[in-house]
């Protein structure tokens, strides 16, 4: 993990080498599969021979991802892992290392009172959903911001031509999503209703979890044709993976696995649910739960067909299109 200048070391404010001193020390508690870790000019990882490696980044940016005065840097820390895990998973990649830069306004490095400094408890957050996937935080970069920013990259590793990608589903596969649908957007909506009091009730929103242990499930036994995880929303991510297959989709709205909290427009659209949409040969057996996550059969794959949508909604009364409403930048 790199630092670039800011402040002078000392006086009221801790300093950069300083804060670098002691998220290294936090992160080499779980370093143990780094070849190198932070300390150096670069880290060296160490995939397992004939694996590829695959990486992803994502940027979370204050007032846009999250709100400072409504997300405890906890959870802000606990998101940004969690949006590049799931993408991983998507993959059915093995997490092997997460690089983070933060920019970042001077206060956000200062201890409160008696209380830890910001920066310090996004690593509380970013380091205890690292542990259980075994993902060892192995550099990244620190600068003194205007605006609070989180950039993450994720390098993981998969069976070289195993990956999981969304350009494999093929006409008459089965098309299925693991947990629930719309808490994310649900919990998000009832923030902004009523303001951060209702916090420990929105878990879905506030700590996502990436399905790692079911990307690899089906990496491993060769059940998924293709997949992506749903971080748009599910009407926008599966137009991405038609688009990448060529392919179209039927979607059974009475299928869907909705969320208690969320309305139905919110399970198709409202994102951040990090789960899994995957598709498997109709011949294939998909069990009901993977890792303890309910998998659910919500629709099939079609041959496209310029006089049908790309993807259609099924109901009780017919078919009609499911435009893509979820979350798209500079839309």
């Amino acid at each position: 993990m790199r630092t670039r200048q800011g402040q002078p070391a000392g006086g009221k404010n801790p300093g950069e080498r300083s804060l670098l001193e002691r998220i290294r020390s936090r992160a080499a508690r779980q370093a143990a599969d780094l070849r190198l870790g932070i300390g150096d000019d670069c880290a060296l990882l160490a995939p397992e021979p004939g694996e590829e490696v695959a990486v992803t980044t994502d940027l979370s940016i204050a007032g846009r991802h999250f709100l400072l005065e409504w997300h405890r840097p906890e959870v802000v820390g606990h998101r940004t892992l969690a949006r590049g895990l799931s993408d991983l998973a998507a993959m059915g990649a093995r997490p092997l290392g997460a690089f983070v830069s933060l920019g970042l306004p001077v206060e956000l490095t200062r201890k409160r009172g008696s209380r830890s400094s910001w920066i310090e408890d996004f690593f509380t957050g970013f380091l205890a959903l690292a542990r259980p996937y075994r993902t060892p935080l192995a550099g990244g970069d620190l600068a003194q911001s205007p605006l609070a920013l989180a950039d993450v990259v994720l390098v993981g590793a998969v069976p070289r031509g195993r990956a999981l990608l969304r350009s494999g589903a093929r006409p008459g596969d089965l098309l299925y999503v693991t947990g629930r649908l719309g808490g994310a957007a649900a919990g998000l909506a009832a923030l902004r209703a009523s303001g951060p009091k209702f916090r420990e009730l929105l878990r879905s929103h506030l700590y996502p979890q990436p399905r790692v242990a079911q990307g690899l499930w089906l990496q491993r036994r060769g059940v998924a044709t293709a997949a992506i995880d749903l971080s748009d929303g599910l009407s926008t991510d599966l137009h991405h993976l038609c688009e990448e297959s060529r392919v179209a989709a039927e979607v059974d709205a009475t299928r869907l696995p909705v969320h208690p909290s969320a309305t139905l427009d919110q399970a198709l659209n409202g994102g951040e649910d990090y789960e899994l949409l995957f598709t498997a040969p109709s011949r294939t057996r998909v069990p009901r739960s993977i890792a303890g996550v309910a998998v659910t059969a919500i629709g099939r794959i079609a041959p496209r067909d310029r006089r049908r949508p790309l993807v259609a909604l099924m109901t009780g009364t017919g078919g009609e299109p499911l435009e893509a409403r979820g979350w798209e930048h500079f839309a």
